[in-house]
C-alpha cells in the first residue's frame, strides 16, 4: 500500500474551480494538492518545482497564454514520464484523442462524479491510462469500426491541430507565435498548410469547422 499521499498539481484559469476541486481532492487522505496554477506558463514552472505525481489540467485555459495542449506538450518535453490527467468541459472524441496524442495519461470531463475524479487520479498516478468510460467506448468504436474516419481534422498533425484551435479562437499570427514560441513566419507556413489540407478559403470557414467539430464553443 502507498504510504505517502498522491501529490497533485492543479492547472485551471478559474479560481473558484481550482479552489473547489482542491477541496474535493483533499477530502480523501491519500491525495494532497501541492500547488495550483491559473495559467499554462505558471503550471509548467510549478511542475518543474514540485514534480507532482499527477498534474490535472483544463484544456480551455486563458487564450492570452498557452492553451492546455501546449502546456501538456511543454511538461512532457521537460519530463517525459509526467502523469497528466485532463479534466475538461470538452467531451468529444477529437479533443480526447488530441490530448492523448500530446501526452496526456488520462481524460475525464467536468461532468464526472467525485468518485470518478478520485479513481482517475489514483490510476493516472500509477502511470495507467484512464479515460471516461463513455468517451473510451466511442474512441474504441471509431478505431475498430473499419470505416474511414469522418473527422476532417485527422489530416492535421499535432502542431497543425494546435494552431487550428488557436486560430479559431481568434488569436493573431503574432499572438500565436508568442504563445507557442515559434516565429510568425512559421505560424504562417502552418496556417497555409492547414487551409490547404482542410480545403478552406477563409478564416470564417475555419471557425465554422472548429465549431462543428466541437473544438471551440460558439
Amino acid at each position: 500500500m502507498r504510504e505517502k499521499p498522491i501529490t497533485v498539481l492543479l492547472i485551471d484559469d478559474h479560481p473558484v474551480v481550482r479552489n473547489g476541486y482542491r477541496r474535493l481532492l483533499e477530502s480523501t487522505a491519500d491525495i494532497h494538492v501541492v500547488a495550483d496554477a491559473d495559467s499554462g506558463e505558471t503550471g509548467c514552472t510549478l511542475h518543474q518545482e514540485y514534480k507532482p505525481d499527477v498534474t490535472i489540467i483544463d484544456l480551455n485555459l486563458d487564450s492570452q497564454g498557452i492553451d492546455g495542449l501546449e502546456t501538456i506538450h511543454r511538461i512532457k518535453t521537460k519530463n517525459p514520464v509526467a502523469n497528466i490527467l485532463v479534466f475538461s468541459m470538452y467531451s468529444n472524441e477529437i479533443m480526447v484523442q488530441r490530448a492523448l496524442n500530446m501526452g496526456a495519461t488520462g481524460y475525464i470531463t467536468k461532468q464526472s462524479s467525485l468518485e470518478q475524479l478520485l479513481e482517475a487520479v489514483r490510476k493516472v498516478s500509477q502511470g495507467r491510462v484512464y479515460i471516461d468510460q463513455e468517451l473510451a467506448s466511442n474512441l474504441l468504436t471509431d478505431k475498430w469500426s473499419g470505416k474511414p474516419s469522418e473527422n476532417p481534422l485527422d489530416v492535421l498533425s499535432k502542431r497543425e491541430f494546435q494552431l487550428f484551435k488557436l486560430i479559431a479562437e481568434g488569436n493573431s499570427v503574432a499572438q500565436i507565435a508568442e504563445m507557442i514560441s515559434i516565429s510568425p513566419k512559421t505560424v504562417g507556413v502552418h496556417q497555409a498548410s492547414i487551409m490547404k489540407k482542410l480545403k478552406l478559403k477563409n478564416s470564417s470557414q475555419l471557425v465554422r469547422l472548429a465549431i462543428n467539430c466541437h473544438v471551440i464553443q460558439p
